[in-house]
C-alpha cells in the first residue's frame, strides 16, 4: 500500500536485475524522525519547489542551497556513502538527492539509443535542452509553475527533438525518423507514457505503442534503475535485442526529464517499509502476494521458510536487499551497456564480410565509441574492448595468416580505425593509471598473437626494405636495418611512453591561447573539441589556428629553437623519408590522404625567419640525405613519390631561396616505377598500370593520382618560371624525361599556353615555345596509339603554332609524318594553316603565304600517296590553285581507284571534279566507281543509289557515247529493278549531250528503248523485275499481297515500253498463275488487277 492511502500499480522487478546492495535499518531510538504523510505523498517538487511563490519564473530564481548541494551529491556520491557519512538524513534531503540522481541530459539518452550522434552547429538544440550540461540546469519547477526552457514539454519538443533527431544515427529512415530516440519522442508527445512512478532509484511506467493497420495497440512495462545521473539497467516488455535502448525506454526517460512535476516520487521501498508496524507489514505482504500470487507465491514461500530457519544463510546477513536503494560504494558507476549484444552484433557484422552494409555498421559502432570518449563515458573503452575481442576472434585472420595473403581493403580500414581508437584511449588525459595499465596489458596480449594484423596489413611477403635495397655503408649492420614487427596496436602500446605531465607538453599547452569560458567544465580544462581532436589543433572551426613560438629551454627567450620549429622539422623529416609504397588500394590511398592532411596543417603556418631557416636546413638535408631520403640522388623503384610534398616546399621556399626551391622540385619530378620500364607508348590509360609494374611488386592503384600530382608540381614550376628562359628550358627537359602520360603533358601544354598568352598583357615567347614543345611531344606519343582526345590535341597544336608564328607552322607542315596521320595532316593541319583566318591572324605577306601554300601542297601530295583513300579529296582541294600539283593529285586518285578505294570515295571525288568544271574527269571516276559497286535486287534503299542516278545523269548529259559506255557497267552492277527502271525513265525524258562541252553538238532527239544503248538497259530492267518477282513470291506472306500488286503495276509500265511489251507482260502473268496457283488468294488479286 502506497503512502497517503493511494493504491499504486506495482511493477515487478526483473529477475535478471538483482538488488545492488543490502539495506539495514537502525533501531527506532537511533533513527531520525520522518516527515509528515502529506509531505511524503507529494510530487517531485518537494521542498525545492514549495519555496517558490505561485506564478514565479523558476529559471530566473537562484537555486536553493539544498538543491545545489543535492545535485552535486547525487552526481558524485553513491547513496550508500551518504548514509554512512551522515547518521541522520532528513527526509527532504533524501528526496532531493533521489530526485537529482536521475540523468538530466537528453543528449546522453540519445547517445545510448542511436548509433551515432553528430553534435556541432547542425545539432539544433543539442546545446540547449538536449545538450545542456548539468551545471547549466536549474531547479525543477513546482506544480503549476512555468517550466524552464528545455524542461517544458513544448519547449523540449520544439527545440531538442529536431536537434538531436536530425543529427542522430545512420540507420533507420530518412532524416533519422526510424531511430529509437525519435520514436521515443513521438511516443512521449502522443501521450503514450502512463503510470510513471519513481521509487527511490527505480523508475517504472507503461508505454503504449499505437495501433497500426496491421497490428493492435500494445502496452509495455518499462523499468529503469539509475545511480549518480547514469542509467544502470533497463528492462522493457518489448524484448528488445539490441545494443542500445528501445524507444519505450527513451520515452520513459524523456518523460522523467521533461515532466518531472508529473512523476510520483517515493523514497526507497526500504524506507517506506521501516515506517510500518507489524500489522501493516503483514497486510502489505499479503496484499502483494494476492495481487501477484501466480508469479511470486513460490518465491514468497521459499523466502519465508529460509527466514524461519535460524541456520539459513539469509539470517546470517544484516539487512535485506532493496532494488530501489541505489548503488553501493564498490559498484562501478557506468551507463547500462548490454555486453552480450555488443559481442553478438560485432560477430554478426564480421561474419557478413563486406556484404549488407556490415562495414557501415561497424564504422557506426566506432563512431559511438568516439562519442562516448568525448562524453568521458567509461563505456567507450569497455565497448571498444568488446569489439576488439570479436575482431581478434575473426576466423579470417587465421585463414589469411595460413595462406600468406593480405586482408581486404575494407577490413584494413576497420582495423586501422580500431587501432586509432586505442591510441585515443591510451592517450586520454582523464584515464586513471590503473586503467591505463590494464589496457596496455590487454593490448600487449593481443599484440603478441601471431594472427594479430600487421600495421601495413600484409600477411604475405614482406615489402622490399628500401634501405637494404640501396648501397649501404659498411658500418651499418643488418640488424640496424631490419624492420621490427608492427601490428595495428603498436602505436597504442608506444603511447605509454607519452604522458600529459611531460614538462615540454605542459609548457606548450600553458602557452596556447585557446581556452575560452565556453570550454570550461567545473574548473577543469577541456583538452578536446566536439570532434575529439585536441583543441590546440582546431581552436575554432570558423578560423584557422594561430601558432606561436615557445622557446624550448626554460628562461631562454632568445633561443633559436622553439617547439613550433621543432614540430615543423619533424613533419618535414617524416614526409621526406623514403618509404615503400604499401600494398592494396586502401593503404595506398591512406598514404596520400595522410600526406595531404599533414601538408594542410603546415600550410596554416605563417612562415617567419625562424621557420624559413628550419625549412631551408631541412630541404638541404633531404637533398643530401642518401638512401633514407625520398629526395636523395638514388631512390628505390617502389619508393613513394614526393610530388605533393615537393610542391609545398617549392611554394614555401620560392620567395626566400629560388635556387634551392627549383633544385628540390626538379629532383622530385621523378617517378621511377614508370621510368624504369615504360615503353614509348602512351601510358595515360588504366591498362598500362599493370604492364609497367612487375608482378613481384604490389599494383599501384593510385598511380593516376600520383601522376596528376606530378603534373601539378610541373605546372607550379612553369607558372613561377615565366620569363626565365634558362629555368623554363630546364623544367621542359624534366617534364619530357619524367612525365609519361600524354594526357597530363597535354594539360601542361595547355596551362603553359594560357600563362604565356594572358588577355591583359603581352605574350611570353619563351613559355609559348615551351607549350609548343610539349604539344609536339604529345603528338609523337599519341601518333600510334588510340586517344579519344586526339583531334582536340591536333587542333590545339595548330592554334599554338599559329601563336608562335609562321616558322612554327612551316615546321610542323614539313615534319608532319612524325606528328600526324595523313588524314589529320590534310584535313586539319594544312587546311587550317592556309585558311583565310590564319593569314589575317599572322598578317602574312605574299611570299609568306606562298611558302605556306607550297608546304601545304607538298604535304597534301605526300599524304595522298600514303593514304589515297582518305586524303585524295583533301589533296585535290589543297592543290586547286596550282595546276601541276592538281594534276598530280588527280593522277594519284586515278591510280588508287583500281586499288583499295571504295565506290563511295570515288563518287565523292567524281562529284568534286564535276563541281570544279571537269565533267569528263568526273565521268571517268564515276565509271571506276560503278565497277566497284554491286546492288542486289532487294537493296532499293541503298545509299549509293543517288550516286548511281547522278553518274547516269552525268553520262547522259555528256552524250550518247558516254551513256553507251556507262550502261553496261550499270547493268553489271545494279540488279534492283526499281533503280534500273528509274534510270531508264530518266534517259528517255531528255535528249543526250546537253552538257554544253566545247566541240560537241547535241542531236536534240530522244533516245529509243528499242535501239542501243537503251535496249540493253530495258532488257536488264525487265529481267530484274522477273527475277525479283519470283524471289518475292518464294517467301511472301498475306500481309504483303497489296504491296506485291503495286510492284507488278510498276513492272507493267516497264514491260509496255517496247512494241511487243503487252504480249510479254501477259505471258509473264500467265506463267505466274500457273507456277503459283497454290496461292489462290494472291492469284485472285492478280486476275482482278491484270486480267
Amino acid at each position: 500500500m502506497a503512502e497517503g492511502g493511494e493504491r499504486e500499480e506495482l511493477l515487478s522487478p526483473s529477475p535478471v536485475s538483482p538488488a545492488k546492495r543490502l539495506c539495514s535499518w537502525p533501531s527506532p531510538q537511533a533513527h531520525h524522525p520522518r516527515g509528515s504523510p502529506g509531505a511524503a505523498g507529494g510530487g517531485v517538487g518537494g521542498v525545492g519547489g514549495s519555496c517558490l511563490p505561485p506564478g514565479a519564473r523558476p529559471h530566473l530564481q537562484p537555486e536553493s542551497l539544498l538543491d545545489c548541494a543535492a545535485k552535486t551529491v547525487a552526481e558524485k556520491w553513491a547513496y550508500e556513502r551518504v548514509e554512512e557519512r551522515f547518521e541522520r538524513i532528513p527526509e527532504p534531503v533524501q528526496r532531493r538527492i533521489v530526485y537529482w540522481s536521475f540523468p538530466r541530459n537528453e543528449r546522453e539518452i540519445c547517445m545510448y539509443s542511436s548509433f551515432q550522434y553528430r553534435g556541432g552547429p547542425g545539432a539544433g538544440a543539442a546545446g540547449g535542452a538536449a545538450g545542456a550540461s548539468p551545471a547549466e540546469e536549474g531547479p525543477p519547477p513546482p506544480p503549476g509553475a512555468a517550466a524552464p526552457a528545455g524542461s517544458a514539454p513544448g519547449a523540449a519538443v520544439a527545440g531538442a527533438s529536431p536537434g538531436l533527431g536530425s543529427g542522430a544515427g545512420v540507420a533507420g529512415g530518412g532524416g533519422g525518423e526510424g531511430l529509437p530516440f525519435r520514436r521515443g519522442i513521438r511516443l512521449l508527445d502522443s501521450g503514450s507514457v502512463e503510470n510513471v512512478l519513481q521509487v527511490g532509484f527505480h523508475l517504472s511506467g507503461t508505454v503504449t505503442e499505437p495501433a497500426t493497420t496491421s497490428e493492435p495497440a500494445v502496452t509495455y512495462k518499462v523499468a529503469i534503475s539509475f545511480d549518480r545521473c547514469k542509467i544502470t539497467s533497463v528492462t522493457c516488455g518489448c524484448g528488445n535485442k539490441d545494443i542500445f535502448y528501445c524507444a519505450h525506454v527513451v520515452a520513459l526517460s524523456l518523460y522523467r526529464i521533461r515532466r518531472p512535476d508529473q512523476v510520483k516520487l517515493r523514497l526507497p521501498i526500504s524506507e517506506t517499509l521501516f515506517q510500518m508496524n507489524r500489522d501493516q507489514l503483514q497486510k502489505f505482504i499479503q496484499y502483494l502476494i494476492t495481487a501477484h500470487h501466480t508469479e511470486v507465491l513460490p518465491t514468497a514461500q521459499k523466502l519465508a521458510d529460509e527466514i524461519l530457519s535460524s541456520n539459513s544463510e539469509i539470517n546470517q546477513v544484516n539487512g535485506a536487499p532493496d532494488p530501489t536503494a541505489g548503488a553501493s560504494i564498490d559498484d562501478e558507476n557506468c551507463w547500462h551497456l548490454d555486453e552480450e549484444q555488443v559481442k553478438e552484433q560485432v560477430k554478426l557484422f564480421l561474419s557478413q564480410g563486406g556484404y549488407y552494409g556490415s562495414g557501415k555498421q561497424l564504422n557506426s559502432m566506432f563512431a559511438k565509441v568516439r562519442e562516448m570518449l568525448r562524453m568521458r563515458d567509461s563505456n567507450g573503452a569497455r565497448m571498444l574492448t568488446l569489439i576488439t575481442e570479436q575482431f581478434m576472434a575473426d576466423p579470417r585472420l587465421t585463414l589469411w595468416r595460413q595462406q600468406g595473403t593480405s586482408m581486404t581493403d575494407k577490413c584494413r580500414q576497420l582495423w586501422d580505425e580500431l587501432g586509432a581508437l586505442w591510441v585515443c584511449i591510451i592517450l586520454n588525459p582523464h584515464c586513471k593509471l590503473e586503467e591505463k595499465s590494464c589496457w596496455l596489458q590487454q593490448l600487449q596480449k593481443w599484440n603478441d598473437l601471431d594472427i594479430c594484423p600487421l600495421e601495413d596489413g600484409n600477411y604475405g611477403h614482406e615489402l622490399p626494405n628500401i634501405t637494404n635495397a640501396l648501397p649501404q655503408n659498411a658500418s651499418h649492420s643488418s640488424d640496424s636495418l631490419s624492420r621490427p614487427r608492427r601490428t595495428v596496436f603498436t602505436r597504442a602500446i608506444e603511447g605509454r611512453e607519452l604522458h600529459w605531465q611531460d614538462s615540454h607538453l605542459q609548457r606548450i599547452i600553458s602557452s596556447d591561447i585557446y581556452t575560452a569560458p565556453a570550454c570550461q567544465r567545473e574548473s577543469e580544462r577541456l583538452l578536446f573539441n566536439s570532434q575529439g581532436q585536441p583543441l590546440w589543433l582546431d581552436m575554432n572551426e570558423s578560423r584557422p589556428p594561430v601558432y606561436q613560438h615557445v622557446p624550448v629551454a626554460a628562461g631562454c627567450p632568445n633561443s633559436s629553437e622553439s617547439y613550433l620549429s621543432l614540430a615543423m622539422e619533424v613533419a618535414l623529416m617524416g614526409m621526406g623519408q623514403q618509404r615503400v609504397m604499401p600494398e592494396g588500394l586502401y593503404a595506398q590511398d591512406k598514404v596520400c590522404r595522410n600526406e595531404e592532411q599533414l601538408l594542410s596543417r603546415l600550410q596554416e603556418l605563417q612562415l617567419d625567419d625562424e621557420l624559413v631557416q628550419t625549412l631551408q636546413k631541412q630541404c638541404i638535408l633531404l637533398l643530401e640525405g642518401g638512401p633514407f631520403s625520398g629526395l636523395g640522388e638514388v631512390i628505390h623503384r617502389e619508393s613513394v613519390p614526393m610530388h605533393t610534398f615537393a610542391k609545398y616546399l617549392f611554394s614555401a621556399l620560392l620567395p626566400h631561396d629560388p635556387d634551392l626551391s627549383y633544385r628540390l622540385a626538379l629532383r622530385a619530378m621523378r617517378l621511377p616505377v614508370l621510368e624504369n620500364s615504360t615503353s614509348s607508348g602512351d601510358t595515360s590509360h588504366p591498362h598500362h598500370m599493370v604492364s609497367v609494374v612487375p608482378s613481384r611488386y604490389p599494383r599501384w592503384f593510385t598511380l593516376g593520382h600520383l601522376e596528376s600530382q606530378q603534373c601539378e608540381l610541373a605546372s607550379t614550376m612553369l607558372t613561377a618560371a615565366k620569363g626565365d628562359t634558362l629555368r623554363l628550358r630546364t623544367i621542359l627537359e624534366a617534364i619530357q624525361k619524367h612525365i609519361h602520360s600524354s594526357s597530363l603533358i597535354f594539360k601542361l601544354a595547355q596551362d603553359a599556353f594560357k600563362i604565356a598568352t594572358p588577355t591583359d598583357s603581352s605574350t611570353d615567347g619563351t613559355l609559348l615555345n615551351v607549350a609548343l614543345e610539349l604539344g609536339l611531344q604529345v603528338m609523337r606519343m599519341t601518333l600510334s596509339t588510340l586517344n579519344w582526345r586526339r583531334r582536340e590535341m591536333v587542333r590545339w597544336l595548330v592554334t599554338c603554332a599559329t601563336e608562335v608564328g609562321v616558322r612554327a607552322l612551316v615546321s610542323i607542315l614539313q615534319s608532319w609524318y612524325t606528328l600526324f596521320t595523313p588524314t589529320e595532316a590534310t584535313s586539319i593541319v594544312a587546311a587550317t594553316a592556309v585558311s583565310h583566318t590564319t593569314i589575317l591572324r599572322l598578317s602574312l605577306d605574299y611570299p609568306q603565304r606562298e611558302e605556306l601554300a607550297s608546304c601545304a601542297r607538298t604535304l597534301a601530295l605526300q599524304c595522298a600517296m600514303k593514304d589515297p583513300q582518305s586524303c585524295a579529296l583533301s589533296a585535290l582541294t589543297l592543290c586547286e590553285k596550282d595546276h601541276i600539283a592538281f594534276e598530280a593529285a588527280y593522277q594519284i586518285a586515278i591510280d588508287a581507284a583500281a586499288g583499295g578505294m571504295t565506290h563511295s570515295q570515288l563518287f565523292t571525288i567524281a562529284r568534286y571534279m564535276e563541281l570544279r568544271g571537269y565533267p569528263l574527269r568526273a565521268f571517268k571516276l564515276a565509271s571506276l566507281a560503278m565497277s566497284h559497286l554491286n546492288l542486289a535486287y532487294n537493296q532499293d534503299t541503298h545509299p549509293a543509289i543517288n550516286d548511281v542516278l547522278w553518274a547516269c545523269a552525268l553520262s547522259h548529259s555528256l552524250g550518247k557515247n558516254e551513256l553507251a559506255a556507262l550502261i553496261p557497267l550499270v547493268v553489271k552492277s545494279v540488279h534492283c529493278a526499281t533503280v534500273l527502271s528509274d534510270i531508264l525513265r530518266r534517259c528517255t525524258v531528255t535528249a543526250p549531250g546537253l552538257a554544253g562541252i566545247p566541240g560537241r553538238r547535241s542531236s536534240g532527239k530522244l533516245m529509243s528503248t528499242d535501239k542501243a544503248p537503251l535496249r540493253q538497259l530495258l532488257d536488264a530492267t525487265i529481267n530484274a523485275y522477273i527475277n525479283t518477282t519470283h524471289s518475292r513470291l518464294t517467301h511472301i506472306s498475306p500481309r504483303h499481297y497489296g504491296e506485291f500488286i503495286e510492284f507488278l503495276s510498276k513492272a507493267r509500265e516497264t514491260f509496255l515500253l517496247p512494241q511487243d511489251g503487252h504480249l510479254q507482260f501477259a505471258q509473264f502473268i500467265d506463267n505466274l498463275k500457273q507456277i503459283y496457283k497454290g496461292k489462290k488468294k494472291l492469284m485472285l488479286l492478280v486476275r482482278e488487277r491484270f486480267g
